[in-house]
């Protein structure tokens, strides 16, 4: 079997996939569930209920706050305690809705059943019409970006998409939801696929997959084996294979240009397997964004599983499902340990781009003690932009902001790869993204300039 890769850097952090092979199951509705209005790239959503008002599951809680945006539906039934502010995995305090639970009455239109709707028996869904249902729905991208799905499949008139790849990568530590969704829901994410070829006008799907989930990959090519539109494209274990950039170059041999070059700049349109099943329960189920898979997982907890998670459960509800938090030192993540953000506390709730809650323990809850940089090119190796960790990281620190735009810093992926391999534990990716946030500030004032 062939395993492509992407052409520059990468690493291969020890995998931990400790809940790959246990089934996901509902985790139980919390007693009050907060909605963070910013669950997605762009401007909030604003509220359309007030406090006091009853809502079921799917009723519309918040509109969308821009084009850039997406409405926020409620999981849950009840009624909204009130409109507030809330912690979100950022450690900041967002403006949020809190609703407290009061039993599980879904709203009627949503198709609830395990009948498996098909493209092929709806012809009257046009492209205009998938797109529309996807943008109704709330459905942004679900790899813990959280782009509006909608404005994917919308691209600029400079831009035409020739294929749409779907991310089944998973190659963060611990994280093991897109795996269980794949093994456990593979017809819906390939209908979902077939939506997102429609609407994106193309015929060539592909589903990137890497080599260390050969079920995953057997089963897909299983059930392609008889479409020639879509391939199946096993995938070497390197870190970050799951980056929209690596993957285009992993899956069709092309290279993304740096910022604002976009993968369908060169043809792709790329979707996370999770958000090709959002997309398939949004177009054929009727069904918003409200829930999703999650991983919790850690070498102290006393077990790791994976749950179907209605979004405004507290981490806390999820960790205590795994046994409580373990004795001694611990940090928890939202996301893995590459990417992943430390939570100031377990009252963060799940949102839509929440793919996993990682309790790390012991030592690995703490960074190495800092040491001069021994010159040594780890973190070069390691880009998979192909830049120079090391200077960006020193420009930032020294506030040399026009040199570190010159030095390509807004490529940076944050992927954490340089930090991963530095051996003097330097906090490399921390002074880049301080410095990459004033860069984006001074080219978004210039730009407002001209």
């Amino acid at each position: 079997m062939k395993l492509h890769t992407f052409k520059i850097g990468g690493v291969h952090p020890a995998e931990h996939k400790i809940a790959a092979e246990v089934a996901t199951r509902p985790a139980p509705l919390p007693t009050q569930a907060i909605f963070p209005l910013s669950q997605h790239i762009g401007a909030p959503a604003k509220p359309v209920v007030q406090k006091g008002d009853t809502v079921k599951v799917g009723t519309l809680l918040a509109e969308a706050g821009g084009f850039v945006s997406a409405p926020i539906y409620s999981s849950v039934s009840g009624t909204v305690a009130k409109i507030d502010t809330a912690i979100d995995a950022t450690g900041y305090r967002k403006p949020a809705i809190i609703v407290k639970v009061e039993g599980d009455e879904w709203e009627p239109g949503i198709d609830r059943t395990d009948t498996l709707e098909t493209l092929a028996a709806h012809p009257e869904l046009t492209a205009e019409a998938i797109v529309e249902q996807i943008k109704w729905a709330g459905v942004t991208g679900m790899g813990g970006a959280g782009f509006p799905t909608f404005i994917k499949l919308c691209p600029p008139p400079t831009a035409k998409a020739e294929c749409v790849i779907l991310n089944g990568v998973e190659c963060e530590p611990y994280i093991t939801s897109d795996y269980r969704l794949m093994m456990e829901h593979a017809d819906e994410i390939l209908v979902g696929l077939d939506l997102l070829m429609k609407a994106a006008h193309v015929e060539r799907g592909y589903i990137g997959v890497e080599a260390n989930k050969p079920k995953a990959i057997a089963l897909l090519q299983e059930k392609t084996a008889a479409d020639p539109r879509v391939q199946v494209v096993p995938l070497q274990m390197k870190y970050p294979q799951g980056g929209e950039k690596q993957l285009v170059d992993a899956v069709i041999g092309r290279q993304v240009p740096a910022p604002p070059a976009i993968p369908v700049n060169v043809g792709a349109i790329v979707q996370n397997v999770a958000t090709a099943y959002a997309v398939y329960q949004a177009v054929m189920k009727h069904k918003p964004l409200f829930e999703r898979y999650t991983t919790v997982s850690g070498q102290a907890l006393s077990q790791s599983a994976n749950y179907l998670v209605r979004m405004g459960t507290p981490f806390a509800n999820l960790v205590e499902l795994c046994g409580g938090m373990p004795d001694g030192d611990n940090r928890v993540l939202a996301g893995g340990p590459m990417m992943g953000k430390a939570v100031v506390s377990l009252d963060v709730p799940v949102c839509k781009g929440t793919n996993a809650v990682t309790v790390l323990s012991g030592a690995d809850a703490h960074r190495g003690q800092v040491k001069a940089c021994i010159r040594c090119g780890k973190c070069v190796d390691a880009c998979p932009m192909g830049l120079e960790p090391y200077l960006l990281a020193t420009l930032s620190a020294r506030g040399m902001y026009d040199r570190a735009e010159q030095e390509q810093i807004v490529s940076c992926i944050a992927c954490g790869s340089c930090q991963f391999t530095c051996p003097s534990y330097r906090p490399i990716l921390d002074n880049i993204l301080i410095g990459k946030g004033r860069v984006m500030a001074n080219i978004k004032s210039r730009n407002s300039k001209k």
